[in-house]
């Protein structure tokens, strides 16, 4: 049985000493042995059989005792980190490491990177805005106009220069750093929000055919450099969008209801069955949210950000795959170049870290602990067949204690979520104003 003794967490790092017993060790080097003879061709011996002073004669018995070592470290590793109950946001530092030896025990000392323990400005109750659970007349006005949408129409404008709200076709030529915004037949809204307010001055009042050189500078992202880009914009086309009528001969026609009160029904039916399975984690959501802004911590521990960036990116190239395409198809079709989507990644992990350190601390405060039956309810839930079997191997793995994480953040919200102040708004009717 290991003996593991642990240090106190000291800025963010555990430092473990580690005892294996001698058993352990003398099955470790005799198993390295028999793999070395197999692995290796010496003369005069069947494939396996070659003895151990044959062996260290021909490669050193330094070599297959390092292998022993390493095989001691790594299948024990498990074990300690389930002992320790650690979830490090890297592979552990291993401090001088000796070779194992005959009939001894074996001891070495690890230290882990642990994730930071930030605290909390304030454990109150947070404060949320949630949309009603019951439908209102402004979302359902806001799917009759989106269905209204689907039938527009546009038509070609002449004699006239171009005005706020009208659909411009342009095409555009890159100048400077605008490379991914060069493009043939682009339309875009003049005077939209969406577009960068150097577009919209440059495209109210212009005519067909006129040219035009914009020049506009992103916004920065905290710690970033701001970016100038320069294109040569053509004024191809102009058009207005009309937007049909809503009458009951239109409704039946081409929504297939019998007038508009009973598309305006069947409007809310759905709009009721989508808010009934959405909102709890929209609630969810946003109460994590609103207790990760009190997390006080300056800036991101690097180790962890990136272990989390890559378990984001595993997750998000998993579910592409189960799609059937990979990053190299997603990419054009999304329209993002892969420092875009690293940049994005990266942006979300943040959020993500803080967010999971933010639940760590309510969880300290709160002292949530985890028992064995919660354990056995999460591995249920997860719809697994044999609890048990499962359980075995996520301990011989040793990510266990990331199950434990997970039960006590998931509690921390169960907490959040019961005792935050909801104020309803009507976010469709706000949002038309």
């Amino acid at each position: 049985m290991l003996n593991i003794t642990a240090s106190d967490v000291k800025d963010a790092k555990l430092t473990a000493t580690v005892t294996i017993p001698a058993a352990d060790v003398d099955a470790a080097i005799k198993k390295a042995y028999k793999d070395t003879a197999k692995k290796y061709r010496f003369p005069g011996f069947r494939a396996g059989k070659a003895p151990r002073p044959v062996i260290d004669s021909a490669l050193g018995a330094e070599a297959t005792l390092a292998q022993a070592t390493n095989d001691l470290i790594a299948a024990n590793e498990p074990a300690v980190l389930n002992e320790l109950d650690i979830v490090p946001t890297k592979n552990g530092d291993y401090k001088e490491l000796d070779l194992a030896k005959d009939h001894e025990d074996y001891t070495y000392t690890v230290e882990f990177s642990l994730r930071p323990a930030a605290e909390l400005s304030s454990f109150d109750a947070v404060e949320i805005e949630m949309p009603p659970a019951e439908v209102t007349e402004s979302e359902i006005n806001n799917q009759v106009e989106m269905l209204l949408n689907y039938r527009a129409t546009f038509e070609d404008v002449e004699g006239r220069a171009v005005e706020a709200e009208d659909y411009v076709t342009v095409d555009l030529k890159a100048v400077e750093n605008a490379d991914n915004f060069a493009a043939e037949g682009r339309m875009l809204i003049a005077g939209s929000d969406s577009n960068p307010a150097e577009f919209n001055e440059a495209l109210i009042g212009a005519n067909v055919d006129d040219v035009k050189t914009v020049t506009w500078t992103d916004e920065a992202e905290e710690g970033e450099e701001a970016e100038t880009h320069t294109v040569e914009v053509t004024v191809k086309g102009i058009k207005v969008r009309n937007t049909p009528e809503l009458t009951d001969e239109l409704v039946k026609s081409d929504f297939g209801f019998d007038s508009i009160d009973a598309m305006r029904d069947a409007i809310k039916i759905e709009i009721e069955q989508d808010k009934a399975s959405r909102l709890p984690a929209e609630k969810e959501s946003r109460c994590v949210s609103a207790l990760a802004e009190r997390l006080q911590l300056d800036e991101m521990d690097a180790d962890y950000e990136q272990s989390v960036f890559e378990e984001l990116g595993q997750n998000f190239l998993s579910n592409l795959a189960a799609r059937g395409m990979t990053l190299d198809t997603w990419l054009p079709a999304s329209g993002l170049t892969m420092e875009q989507f690293i940049g994005d990644l990266h942006k979300q992990a943040n959020d993500v870290a803080r967010e999971s350190l933010a639940l760590d601390a309510l969880a300290r405060e709160l002292k949530i602990e985890v028992t064995e039956d919660d354990i056995n309810a999460e591995f249920e839930k997860a719809g697994v067949k044999d609890v048990e079997a499962s359980k075995a191997e996520f301990i011989a793995d040793g990510r266990m204690p990331a199950v434990r994480e997970s039960i006590r953040r998931s509690k921390a919200v169960d907490h959040l979520v019961e005792n935050a102040k909801v104020t309803e708004v009507d976010e469709t009717a706000k949002d038309a104003e």
